[in-house]
């Protein structure tokens, strides 16, 4: 198993992203945190968990709190004796298909100030453990928006760009601490979004390479791999996971 023995904590693990990595964690031996705002939501995943044969505890976090997510880290690094992985897949939210010249200055912040702000929170708490450790891996979620010119988006692109940054700024600041930042870049996942049709993503698909989005059983093993040994020599990089749409 990839990832035998670790402590890993997921952010917004109650979402499809955040419980599809989740139980790829436990499925590769890792001891899993579930932190997230809704409890009833994250014993469901935890149960899952256990029952394929997994080790999951739950706890009512909001990462957009800087105190809360401290608190709770505090208790898994005492109960559980580290922290080796970080992964954040809060939402965030982001107002689209409005001009830029059109939209609020409110809507055009709240993407970045929410990214900023729970990607901060969540993987500079995780570093002061890790760089104390002297080991671990902190994955931050970003999306090919951060890359594409395609318009309307808001801010959301300049929110994945924040990420992206954040990424590379940490990893400088704590790789000599043996501590590795790495990013991930998927393209829109349907499986996320319940009810989507074709004509929903066909614009997207269109600008991909593989003619296809990428899948969430993908994403959750990308990061299973960035957060495994096997990726102990990439830090500071973002992983693009666009089925070509992007570059870079």
């Amino acid at each position: 198993m990839q990832l035998q023995d670790k402590n890993a904590v997921v952010y917004g693990a109650a979402g499809s992203m955040g419980a599809a990595v989740a139980r790829a964690f436990a499925r590769e031996g890792a001891r899993v945190f579930l932190a997230g705002r809704t409890l009833a939501k994250l014993d469901r995943v935890a149960q899952e968990i256990r029952s394929a044969g997994g080790v999951a505890e739950t706890a009512e976090v909001d990462a957009m709190d800087q105190a809360s997510v401290a608190t709770h880290a505090e208790r898994v690094a005492k109960k559980a004796g580290s922290i080796d992985i970080s992964f954040n897949a809060i939402s965030i939210r982001a107002v689209q298909d409005v001009p830029l010249v059109e939209i609020s200055l409110e809507d055009f912040m709240a993407p970045v100030t929410d990214a900023c702000r729970t990607h901060f929170i969540t993987a500079t708490t995780a570093a002061r453990h890790m760089t104390a450790q002297g080991s671990g891996v902190i994955v931050l979620l970003s999306a090919t928006a951060s890359l594409e010119s395609r318009h309307k988006m808001g801010g959301f692109n300049v929110a994945c760009a924040s990420i992206e940054a954040l990424t590379r700024s940490l990893a400088g600041e704590v790789g000599r601490h043996g501590v590795r930042v790495v990013g991930l870049r998927p393209n829109f996942t349907p499986e996320t979004v319940p009810d989507i049709t074709d004509d929903d993503v066909a614009p997207l698909v269109k600008d991909t390479l593989l003619g296809r989005l990428p899948l969430l059983r993908e994403v959750a093993g990308t990061v299973v791999y960035l957060a495994s040994d096997a990726a102990g020599a990439m830090t500071g990089a973002v992983v693009n996971l666009s089925c070509g749409a992007v570059f870079g």
